[in-house]
């Protein structure tokens, strides 16, 4: 089982954004960066989610994924396979769920999702 926790963090709005990845893999953890020139917060958490499951995609066999985020927005897209705003953001975030084998999705507050947030910070800080 493989454990994730992604974030993103963007200076306006929209912005220059970093997203951060944390993948934790038995005892293993492997943390992620990349930064968007510009993007507004929203599409930088579906932009994280993206990055980290390609990346799972690319780098793991198939296994059950518990997925953490603290965006309410991105998590209940993902519930309910609908974004009005985002759909085709959450369509190239759907085409990589539909390649793993087990994906469970949850909401956690953000203040315990600091691996995630401060890989995104750090990204941000890149691009300053």
């Amino acid at each position: 089982m493989i454990k994730m926790y992604t974030d993103a963090a963007t200076k306006g709005n929209p912005g220059p954004t970093g997203l951060g990845v944390l993948i934790i893999d038995q005892h293993h953890q492997r943390q992620l960066t990349a930064t968007v020139a510009k993007a507004s917060n929203h599409e930088g958490e579906f932009l994280a989610a993206i990055h980290g499951f390609q990346y799972l995609l690319d780098h793991f066999d198939q296994q059950t994924i518990l997925y953490y985020t603290d965006s309410r927005l991105l998590s209940d897209a993902i519930a309910k396979n609908y974004s009005k705003h985002y759909q085709n953001l959450l369509n190239q975030l759907n085409q990589l769920l539909d390649q793993e084998t087990m994906v469970v999705t949850r909401w956690i507050p953000e203040k315990d999702n600091h691996g995630a947030h401060n890989l995104a910070n750090q990204a941000l800080h890149q691009l300053e």
